[in-house]
């Protein structure tokens, strides 16, 4: 993760893209790495919160990529919708 350097702090050695710690327990770790390795999933972040104190919290979850047809269908869907945006704007104006 890329974490920008604050700037009215006074470290000197500061490394934004450094490793960061994982508070999981060690179950829950095995369980998504397992997961990951075996079928193919990606862990990806949901929603990032930020506490008073200034910590940074994730949700995180697991996703399968679409195949080749889903990306195919998915991208014929949003170009129908842009066709029928175009057609209602013009229509109006």
């Amino acid at each position: 993760a890329h974490i920008s350097e604050y700037s009215h702090s006074s470290a000197r050695e500061y490394d934004p893209v450094r490793l960061r710690k994982l508070l999981m327990h060690r179950h829950e770790i095995n369980r998504l790495q397992g997961k990951v390795e075996e079928k193919g999933l990606t862990i990806v972040p949901l929603k990032l919160y930020i506490t008073t104190r200034g910590l940074a919290k994730v949700l995180i979850g697991l996703a399968r990529g679409k195949d080749a047809p889903d990306k195919k269908r998915s991208t014929m869907d949003r170009e129908k919708k842009r066709e029928a945006e175009r057609a209602m704007k013009g229509k109006f104006d």
